[in-house]
């Protein structure tokens, strides 16, 4: 089977001849199609002659007094109408084709975030731009603000750090963490708890608690609870966080809305304090230095304007 490019008809003819017949059919006459192309009917006649030598057939019925396709020329046209069709699609095609939006995105973030606007956001994201990759990785506060500013990752989410001034910065949510015991403890399950209670208690933490790091509130309310002053059990990761907490291998503080399907589930209590808590907030940031593909430069813009869009308070999980 011949492909189009290796035959001879396709090289031979010549492409203008169609739109010249197309417009014979179209206005009923050589004549007519002079006039509508602004040429001379002797052009019209002899372009029509090239192109039925061409084809080797008889596309028009011209004798005196009478015009007709012949049916050779009704097959002509319809194809010429198609080719037409397809080529007026062009300059929208490639319109269409420069907004097609790719490249990879890489997002290092904190472990405990957790937020249905960040979810919300990509999940559109991804349905307007389907050719976009993603790669999502976990590491501390202190690791997502070191591969942003050296340029490793688009966005990070986490903690706010004192030394981003470099960065951009912009507050995704607010969360509150509060205290958390396991099954096994003994204050699992009692309610009204007073702070009291929480003497000298054993703690798990994450590794940014500390008092000059971004969890400094929850070192705050250890020590408002005279708890144990040293950590039994830290980490950088939620998940272990919360593993040593049911494990009971100490108190824990967890984000208040990450920790609430673990307590209908039975797995957590929460503890006191119940009120007057301290805020958190979880941030965006990106490099600006950072050369960005069409992707990122997308995915960033799509943040700024939700975060300009819906006030802080939407944006805190109580």
């Amino acid at each position: 089977m011949m492909k189009p490019y290796e035959q001879r008809f396709v090289w031979d003819l010549d492409w203008k001849l169609l739109r010249t017949f197309m417009v014979i059919v179209e206005q009923g006459g050589i004549s007519a199609a002079a006039d509508f192309l602004g040429l001379k009917q002797p052009t019209i006649s002899n372009a029509l002659k090239r192109l039925e030598d061409t084809t080797g057939r008889s596309l028009i019925d011209r004798r005196p007094g009478h015009f007709s396709v012949t049916p050779s020329g009704q097959v002509l046209f319809a194809q010429c109408s198609n080719i037409f069709g397809t080529v007026a699609q062009i300059p929208s095609l490639l319109s269409n084709a420069d907004d097609i939006v790719t490249g990879h995105i890489s997002i290092a973030m904190a472990s405990h975030v957790v937020s249905h606007h960040l979810d919300d956001l990509l999940e559109r994201f991804n349905a307007q731009h389907p050719e976009v990759t993603y790669s999502l990785s976990i590491a501390e506060s202190a690791e997502v603000h070191t591969r942003i500013s050296q340029g490793r990752a688009t966005l990070g989410i986490c903690l706010s750090q004192h030394d981003a001034d470099h960065l951009e910065t912009r507050t995704l949510f607010r969360e509150y963490f509060g205290f958390f015991c396991g099954p096994k403890h003994r204050l699992f399950g009692k309610k009204n708890i007073p702070v009291s209670e929480l003497i000298d208690e054993n703690s798990v933490s994450f590794q940014t608690d500390s008092e000059i790091g971004p969890l400094h509130a929850t070192t705050r309310l250890r020590e408002h609870a005279r708890m144990n002053p040293s950590l039994k059990g830290i980490s950088s990761n939620l998940p272990e966080v919360r593993r040593m907490i049911v494990a009971n291998i100490g108190i824990g503080a967890l984000p208040i809305h990450v920790a609430q399907k673990d307590v209908e589930l039975g797995s957590l209590w929460r503890l006191p304090p119940y009120s007057k808590l301290q805020p958190v907030d979880i941030s965006l940031i990106w490099n600006p230095k950072r050369s960005m593909n069409p992707a990122e430069k997308k995915l960033i813009q799509m943040f700024e304007t939700m975060v300009g869009e819906i006030p802080i308070d939407a944006r805190t999980y109580r």
